[in-house]
């Protein structure tokens, strides 16, 4: 399972929302309140240390594009990169 799935797993209490989203599925489409999509945007910086700004939020739709953002900043941190 993807950290982004974990983290959701965590905020709804269950694995089922996280399983049955594919990554390209709109998050906020498909059940997930502003709350939660709040709280994933935190725990992404809590847990794995990485910056989120407003303007990458109006980016981050889907797991793919959480998963994608988290590879390419970790990636950029482990570099050196700014």
């Amino acid at each position: 399972m993807s950290t982004i799935r974990e983290l959701l797993v965590e905020l709804t209490g269950t694995a089922e929302y996280a399983d049955r989203i594919g990554d390209d599925a709109d998050l906020a489409a498909s059940g997930i309140d502003s709350g939660d999509l709040v709280r994933l945007v935190l725990l992404v910086e809590q847990r794995l240390g990485i910056e989120i700004t407003a303007e990458d939020m109006e980016e981050l739709h889907t797991i793919g594009d959480y998963e994608r953002f988290v590879a390419e900043r970790a990636g950029a941190g482990a570099s050196g990169g700014a």
